[in-house]
């Protein structure tokens, strides 16, 4: 096995894996569809991506909106979008200046675009996302209170230009504490997903759930395009692409210190392609899931074939994490060409994270070429027993561990770090095939290796 992925390696990097190689064009209503090629070691594959350059464009202000009305520009943004999509396909545009808005909920066949100067301000209140949309919660599936961008179901839509999108933070930054009762709905969620009660009727909006809801949600969606823009400030998750394909994120500044503030969430995703972007948020940059335990186990839909590269990580916790959400199962992730500033906050710079609850399984996880400077913990973290709050909250319901195999690393460098690796695996169910090359890092503040439970490491 270890000899395949080698030779896999190997090839990639002949060929120049920054590259990609456009296969074909299609065009439905003036709206171009790309398919290119991404390469990896773990195999090539292809992602479509909607151009919107030939579409039609919808000015917002034509539709009602004014600046500092944030009922006309929420009102106006929609209608804008409806004739967007009744037209076949469309380009909504935000034009220069500061724009006070709720939710935006997108159709097929949009694309959203700021022109340079313009600011898509989200208000700040709670009721501004209501009524209650299907979402989720930590890998959990839920109605609560809308993303502040959302799409579901739908196919060919992207955010794009150079404007910036801001979330109004002044009830969200107090939920961060997690308010009275909170816990409480974390249990009661937990429990509804693990007995397998319809989705309908986990309604997590009330008085004491204070459940945050995502910045931008692709819920269910085909053929998505991130580009360009800039992202200040989120309730929660910032980019989370869900039971989505065909994902394209690039070029995209993210700046957003609040609590469980991660980059992006590519969940029970497929085909990702994550470049050219920089993060600098409060937790993961980019955290790779796959849905909570009985959930994940019913939806049974891997997060499969991600690529991340040529990005920035200024702050965060980890660069690149897998988990602890992963019961659907993570395979065939590749991050490149990264880099982590010198004087950025992180623990770790991969961190697949497990536990006796999340059955599903890891495997061909790839990073290379990554360079980063002091590390609060070490280049790789592996645990199977990360709980968090939910240790001594719920019980396990039921028990299933989860196989990890296949971990590759090559050319990272770091300058100070607790350790190389630690990976503590299970008596049951040893992690198998870790291969760290080229690893080198200036000082070793603790232990090189903290190994327990692991079959065929090898570094060199």
């Amino acid at each position: 096995m270890k000899n395949i992925f080698a030779f896999f390696l190997i090839s990639i990097l002949l060929i120049n894996t920054s590259c990609k190689k456009e296969v074909s064009r299609s065009q439905v209503h003036n709206l171009v569809i790309d398919t290119t090629t991404v390469l990896a070691p773990f195999g090539n594959f292809e992602v479509k991506t909607p151009d919107f350059s030939n579409t039609p464009q919808f000015l917002i202000t034509d539709f009602g909106a004014v600046k500092s009305d944030k009922i006309k520009n929420t009102q106006a943004i929609a209608a804008a979008i409806d004739s967007a999509n009744a037209s076949g396909a469309g380009t909504v545009v935000i034009p220069e200046g500061e724009w006070l808005t709720g939710a935006i909920h997108f159709k097929s066949n949009v694309n959203l675009h700021l022109k340079e100067g313009a600011t898509l301000l989200f208000s700040g209140d709670p009721q501004d996302y209501l009524p209650a949309v299907l979402s989720t919660w930590e890998g959990m599936e839920c109605y609560n209170y809308s993303p502040l961008i959302y799409a579901y179901d739908c196919k060919n839509v992207a955010i794009t230009g150079t404007g910036i999108l801001k979330a109004k933070m002044d009830i969200w930054k107090v939920w961060f504490a997690r308010p009275s009762g909170h816990m409480q709905n974390l249990k009661r969620l937990y429990e509804m997903a693990s007995k397998d009660i319809p989705v309908e009727e986990r309604q997590m909006v009330n008085d004491s759930a204070n459940f945050r809801p995502q910045f931008i949600q692709f819920n269910r969606c085909k053929n998505v395009l991130l580009e360009n823009i800039s992202i200040e400030n989120s309730p929660f998750w910032v980019i989370h692409p869900y039971l989505s394909s065909d994902v394209t994120i690039r070029n995209v500044h993210v700046f957003a210190h609040g609590h469980n503030n991660d980059g992006v969430d590519p969940e029970m995703s497929q085909r990702v392609l994550i470049e050219d972007c920089v993060f600098d948020q409060g937790d993961d940059a980019i955290a790779v899931k796959a849905g909570r335990n009985q959930d994940a186990w019913r939806l049974n839909t891997p997060v499969k074939d991600v690529v991340i590269r040529n990005c920035m990580v200024k702050n965060g916790h980890q660069l690149l994490a897998i988990g602890s959400e992963l019961s659907g199962g993570v395979e065939n992730v590749y991050m490149e060409n990264c880099e982590v500033a010198p004087n950025a906050k992180l623990n770790h710079l991969l961190f697949i994270k497990t536990n006796e609850r999340r059955g599903g399984y890891v495997k061909n996880i790839f990073m290379e070429n990554i360079k980063a400077g002091r590390i609060d913990k070490g280049v790789l973290g592996i645990e199977t027993d990360v709980l968090y709050q939910w240790r001594d909250l719920v019980p396990t319901n039921e028990r299933r561990l989860t196989p990890i195999e296949d971990v590759f690393m090559n050319k990272v460098t770091a300058t100070h770090v607790d350790f190389i690796s630690r990976i503590l695996g299970d008596a049951e169910k040893p992690i198998k095939n870790i291969e760290l090359k080229n690893i080198k890092v200036d000082t070793i503040r603790d232990q090189e290796l903290i190994h327990e439970n692991v079959s065929g490491f090898t570094r060199s």
